[in-house]
């Protein structure tokens, strides 16, 4: 039980993660290869500061601010500079891991007898549920601080996600989408190109930050390299959401990110479960993203497998109401 929660807790932290690189991938179809350093960035500001007696959740809210100006840096070196998008983010995500060990002083920094705002899980568990430390639920035992962490990164995610929508429904938000649609079209309406593809790296990567802030707390350290790997960690999740939203309206394309961003670590969760070897943890990563980008693909390609797979998804919901 705690393994389960304990991954539906990441999930919901590193779907920040995702509704980043939902951002810059679809909204303004900018290939942003800084997430790697612009979310270990997050992390690593937000320990020092906490270390430095700086209160969690100001920390947390520079860690953000710090991948937010991340992400300008690589929007701003392909906006005025003319350099290649792949290239540009290949050069702050490299400079980032100077950036990242300067500013931690060392590669790890222990949080584990730091305050946190992960300690506001404690004050939530004893609202909730008074002096119980473990809770039952038929024959699982859950801890009372573990299912109070994942209520709060669930608040949290949800608050972000609906923040988002938002915002994505005003004129602002409509332009910035308009971008990623047709370029030369919002360049002609009179919309600075420009400067709306930078404050979309700025935004998208300042909630990458933030991810990175949330997960160092969480796990109780950060570390120089917990980056590594994030990108097709995101990309999965902003693919398989929009393999189970089946649809490319914004608001279903949020809600998409966070489904799967909790259904990638689950599937992590389960392999680890069932004997996966951790070291060939990034190879079963790269797998995921490999299925989830072919099977859609294959399912239009080959009709008959298409029509299979249709039937047992429409045997499977009808079994509980005949039940």
């Amino acid at each position: 039980m705690s393994l389960l929660i304990g991954s539906l807790t990441i999930g919901l932290i590193l779907s920040l993660l995702a509704y980043g690189i939902l951002i810059s991938f679809r909204v303004v179809a900018f290939e942003d290869l800084t997430v790697d350093g612009s979310l270990a960035l997050g992390g690593a500001t937000t320990a020092s500061l906490i270390v430095g007696g700086v209160h969690p959740v100001l920390a947390t809210l520079a860690g953000a601010a710090a991948g937010a100006t991340a992400g300008a840096v690589t929007a701003t070196l392909h906006t005025r500079f003319d350099i290649n998008r792949l290239l540009s983010g290949i050069l702050v995500m490299t400079a980032l891991y100077s950036v990242n060990l300067r500013i931690m002083g060392k590669s790890n920094i222990p949080l584990l007898t730091q305050r946190t705002v992960m300690d506001y899980a404690d004050g939530l568990a004893t609202f909730l549920f008074g002096d119980r430390s473990m809770l039952h639920v038929a024959s699982w035992q859950a801890s009372s601080r573990d299912v109070a962490s994942l209520l709060l990164m669930l608040v949290v995610s949800s608050g972000v996600g609906l923040a988002l929508f938002a915002f994505f429904r005003t004129n602002f938000g409509l332009a910035l989408q308009a971008i990623g649609d047709n370029t030369r079209m919002t360049r002609a309406l009179g919309i600075n190109v420009e400067f709306m593809t930078t404050f979309a790296l700025f935004l998208g990567n300042g909630l990458i930050g933030m991810a990175g802030a949330l997960l160092a707390q969480y796990q109780g350290f950060a570390d120089v390299q917990m980056g590594i790997g994030m990108l097709v960690w995101g990309v999965a999740s902003v693919i398989l959401g929009e393999s189970l939203v089946g649809t490319k309206k914004i608001g279903y394309l949020i809600a998409g990110a966070v489904m799967g961003s909790v259904l990638f670590r689950l599937l992590v969760a389960i392999a680890l479960r069932w004997g996966l070897n951790p070291n060939d943890l990034k190879l079963i990563t790269a797998a995921f993203v490999f299925a989830a980008l072919v099977l859609p693909k294959m399912l239009t390609r080959f009709p008959a497998l298409n029509s299979f797979v249709q039937r047992t998804v429409g045997v499977l919901r009808k079994e509980p109401a005949d039940a």
